[in-house]
């Protein structure tokens, strides 16, 4: 877990896996998800191994381009853990966590 939140913690990175969230399982070719985050390709490049080596985000080779999915299990794992003691008996604490777990449950449903 340490790890993932440590990848996660640069800017670049963060910005990276966003853009790979939103882009789905369809994923994004490692050229877009630089230009989205604004960042050089061959310094993308690095941030993406860091997230690979991490676990957060899968890579496949499609010919000249590598393309780049988020790994969503992942990420719902490191949530988990984040959030697992979070109530501690009382519910009112991770109000806003549950109603956004909700919400998400239902679009994914």
């Amino acid at each position: 877990m340490i790890a993932r939140l440590s990848a996660l913690a640069q800017p670049s990175r963060l910005a990276a896996y966003r853009y790979l969230v939103r882009a789905g399982v369809e994923g994004a070719p490692a050229g877009a998800v630089a230009e989205a985050a604004g960042t050089p390709a061959n310094t993308m490049s690095t941030h993406l191994a860091v997230l690979q080596r991490a676990g957060l985000v899968v890579a496949e080779r499609e010919g000249r381009v590598i393309r780049y999915r988020a790994a969503f299990e992942a990420v719902r794992d490191l949530v988990a853990y984040l959030i697992e003691d979070c109530c501690d008996g009382r519910p009112e604490v991770c109000a806003p966590i549950a109603e956004i777990a909700r919400k998400a449950a239902a679009c994914c449903a």
